[in-house]
């Protein structure tokens, strides 16, 4: 059964079908959980399989059957996905999928290695291939996270990095189709998987952000602060944030849901205008975007909604002028879209900021420049609006139901 679209040929191959929707871990809430809450509103008859399932009081998982893996039961294990690194590959592959027709898993992992039946359609909706084997593997290990055991497994994996890459690898052979959730995102799955894949953005239900602000604040009108929000994690770059506020004193507002190592040692250095909050409510968050001046995105991403959350309340953002954000933003002030206003005497009104390094100098001249800009408020609404949920589902379905018919399952 599938959310309320209008009815196809296609649409209804797969109204009739079993389905199941596999995903790596289910503990945190981030942009992978929000595609596979969207998922679940699309299929709502899906059961679901993870290696560990960690959100039942969660009301997006009401009602559902969660099949989790034997790492559910192992202490430890279970809480960090790094530590159960080397389990999840059998993990996966001993889920019983055989009674599913149709196989969707949403990942940055190896839930993309589960094994179906020949005649069962399996799609991949992958986030990055899996970073801390690939594109990130340098990265990881040098910020590994297991205290005391660190010596130990830094001297491990590059003992077993080239076997757990062919295994990776192999696994992304299982899927009979990907999609990608952006153009970055497809051409890192050719580069380390040698395989094609079709874009389809991640979205947000845009209707949640008409709170608490229907109208947008003026600059004089919202606070002043600029806002950071994610996990706190490497590559997300808060060390980077952290360096450059110290320096600048201007107040920042980091809000994660992350009490790890990384978190505690990065409180432990900031200065007294940066302020971090813990575990706020979606609608704290949403009333943070509305109100700060500008929201900050320093990591390279492979796709991050949350600066287009910032957007949909007309919140401005300066980011890291790399990968996904160059695809799917509109052109900053110094490098305008023609479809944008004038401000008058041909200068038009910004939208968007890039910072063209991950260092200290670079982030902060880019916080200066902002300090000087106009922006354009409704043009900034009005391009995230682009990304909203109902977009999403209607392509989810039309590639299943077209894959669907040219399978002929």
């Amino acid at each position: 059964m599938v959310f309320g679209l209008e009815k196809s040929i296609m649409t209804k191959k797969i109204q009739d079908k079993k389905i199941a929707i596999v995903c790596d871990w289910i503990k945190d809430w981030g942009g992978a959980e929000l595609v596979l809450s969207q998922l679940l509103e699309i299929f709502p008859e899906a059961d679901i399989y993870s290696s560990v399932f960690f959100q039942e009081d969660n009301p997006v998982f009401e009602g559902r059957k969660v099949y989790t893996s034997f790492i559910q039961k192992i202490p430890f294990f279970n809480r960090s996905h790094k530590l159960a690194l080397l389990l999840r590959p059998q993990a996966f592959e001993s889920f019983d999928l055989s009674k599913y027709d149709v196989v969707i898993s949403s990942t940055s992992a190896e839930s993309k290695g589960v094994i179906t039946k020949p005649d069962c359609l399996q799609i991949s909706y992958c986030h990055t291939p899996t970073r801390y084997f690939w594109s990130h593997y340098d990265e990881y290990l040098n910020m590994m996270e297991f205290g005391i055991l660190n010596p130990l497994w830094k001297w491990l994996m590059p003992k077993l990095i080239d076997s757990l890459r062919k295994w990776d690898y192999a696994a992304a052979q299982r899927p009979d189709y990907f999609i990608a959730n952006s153009h970055n995102t497809a051409a890192r799955i050719k580069k380390y998987y040698n395989r094609e894949s079709e874009v389809i953005y991640p979205c947000l239900n845009t209707a949640e952000f008409l709170w608490p602000h229907p109208q947008p604040l003026s600059l004089k009108e919202r606070g002043d602060f600029y806002l950071a929000v994610g996990r706190c994690i490497p590559y997300k770059k808060f060390e980077l944030l952290v360096e450059t506020f110290n320096k600048n004193w201007k107040k920042l507002i980091i809000a994660t849901n992350t009490p790890n190592a990384l978190y505690k040692k990065l409180k432990s250095i900031s200065c007294d205008n940066i302020e971090w909050k813990m575990q706020l409510s979606r609608n704290e968050i949403v009333d943070l975007y509305a109100r700060a001046k500008c929201f900050v995105f320093p990591p390279e991403e492979d796709f991050w909604l949350v600066p287009i959350e910032a957007q949909l309340v007309w919140t401005p953002v300066i980011a890291y002028g790399k990968w996904w954000a160059l695809e799917t933003v509109i052109a900053d002030f110094s490098n305008p879209s023609p479809a944008l206003p004038f401000k008058g005497k041909g200068e038009r009104l910004a939208t968007w900021l890039f910072f063209e390094e991950q260092t200290v100098e670079s982030l902060n001249k880019a916080i200066e420049k902002f300090e000087t800009m106009e922006f354009d408020f409704e043009a900034i609404k009005q391009h995230a609006m682009q990304f909203d949920q109902s977009v999403f589902k209607q392509q989810i379905v039309d590639f299943i139901s077209d894959k669907l018919y040219n399978k002929k399952v």
